[in-house]
């Protein structure tokens, strides 16, 4: 079966990625040496993954690609904007990440990759001193400037269609402002009139993106797309939005792991996470105003899982506490401790222990991966505004909070959202439940 209101991926696609560093280029390197059938896309839904099509004996396990037309990583064309000037190549080698063994066969290529100059702000990054950054007369001018970026790479490559993915730091926190994020009238005045408090970087990237027809991907806890006026955007341009945060190591357990305690039925008094990092992320989140960004998106997951409302007794009082270091000595090679104090029959007190050694990027890259087929399909299947599907691969999936939605956070919930999109997409009926 096909759909037949779903574009064909025809061309190449091509991927801007926002960020040049340690998680955009294992993501490039990776996809470049699977090409090259010198490496294997692990971790990656739609390489791998199978979903049920059809009920009783029409039933049938597809790979997404059998499903849906999904764009082949043959067709895919890369681009990056990066405060530092060094092009993928070296940046994947400073990245330590991925030994030289698996960065050299695909050298050529990545030396190719030179950032564009990049839409910064130092406010929004304080620890971030690069010089390969666009001069910009306000904060209109730093997203026209990213929209002939977006325009020459098309040009310049030939490419059908262009994703935009952020995979660069995480800025300062931004409340949400009524009187500026709200209204999309407003938030154009307050970039024409270059008010840099309400309007960050990353705005006048997805800004630019939705206006260039171009789907954009919030892979850090930055609220730019999470506000009403992104929305009212994408309803008008059409083009999806997704975010946010890439879901790689603690918070991915948390969201698989929560579900086991509310499904026994069992209690809990608290859930402490604490993590050491090395890399230019941890770096930025020593800053406390860039730390308050993510405390608000890691803080969410639990609360939405094991509701205090629905079973008092269990859930009614839970310590959570969230904590990241900054520790050079472990680079990329993110290390997390949970603590979950539980308790069962008549109040007894047990506790579990989960020390997850994750490496950041690796977990990273396939997410990378299939946010951008799957923005892709999404936008061709005439899709647009908050892709809430995609809420399996982000750790604080967007929601209209204006209206008090709660977003749905349960890993295996989330998955079920994802097959029963596919499945719509292909054709299918979206035939299983979220219960």
């Amino acid at each position: 079966m096909s759909n037949p209101n779903v574009k064909p991926a025809t061309g190449k696609l091509g991927i801007m990625v926002v960020g040049l560093g340690a998680v955009s280029t294992t993501f490039i390197t990776g996809v470049m040496m699977t090409r090259k059938k010198l490496a294997k896309p692990v971790g990656s839904m739609t390489q791998y993954d199978k979903i049920r099509v059809g009920r009783g004996e029409n039933k049938k396990y597809l790979h997404y690609k059998d499903i849906v037309p999904l764009a082949k990583l043959e067709d895919i064309e890369f681009a990056a904007w990066d405060v530092y000037p060094a092009n993928a190549y070296e940046s994947a080698i400073n990245a330590e990440v991925l030994k030289e063994k698996d960065i050299e066969p695909v050298k050529d290529e990545l030396i190719k990759i030179k950032p564009l100059k990049a839409a910064f702000d130092k406010n929004y990054a304080k620890r971030l001193d690069g010089d390969n950054v666009k001069q910009c007369k306000d904060r209109w001018d730093m997203m026209e400037q990213v929209r002939e970026d977006i325009r020459n790479f098309k040009k310049e490559t030939g490419v059908d269609r262009v994703v935009v993915l952020w995979a660069a730091s995480t800025e300062i926190y931004v409340e949400p402002d009524k009187n500026v994020h709200y209204k999309l009238d407003q938030l154009e005045a307050a970039m024409k009139a270059n008010d840099v408090k309400h309007i960050s970087p990353s705005m006048c990237y997805a800004y630019a993106a939705l206006k260039e027809d171009c789907p954009f991907i919030m892979g850090a806890p930055n609220t730019t797309v999470d506000i009403p006026a992104m929305w009212q955007l994408s309803e008008e341009t059409k083009v999806p939005i997704a975010g946010k945060d890439f879901k790689t190591g603690q918070t991915l357990v948390k969201s698989g792991f929560a579900p086991i305690i509310g499904a026994r039925m069992l209690g809990m008094s608290g859930w402490f996470s604490t993590n050491i990092l090395g890399n230019r992320d941890g770096l930025v989140l020593d800053e406390p105003a860039n730390f308050r960004t993510k405390e608000v998106s890691k803080l969410s997951t639990l609360e939405s899982i094991l509701v205090a409302e629905e079973q008092p007794d269990l859930y009614s009082d839970i310590f959570h506490k969230v904590r990241i270091n900054y520790y050079p000595p472990r680079n990329d090679n993110k290390e997390g401790w949970d603590n979950i104090d539980i308790f069962g029959w008549m109040g007894y007190p047990m506790q579990i222990k989960i020390n997850f050694l994750c490496r950041d990027s690796i977990l990273a890259a396939p997410l990378c991966l299939d946010l951008c087929l799957l923005m892709d399909l999404a936008h061709r299947a005439g899709r647009y505004g908050t892709q809430r599907f995609l809420s399996f691969f982000l750790k604080s999936p967007m929601h209209d909070y204006t209206v008090d939605e709660v977003p749905v956070n349960h890993l295996f919930q989330q998955h079920t959202m994802l097959k029963n999109a596919i499945r719509e997409m292909g054709g299918y009926e979206a035939d299983e439940e979220i219960d």
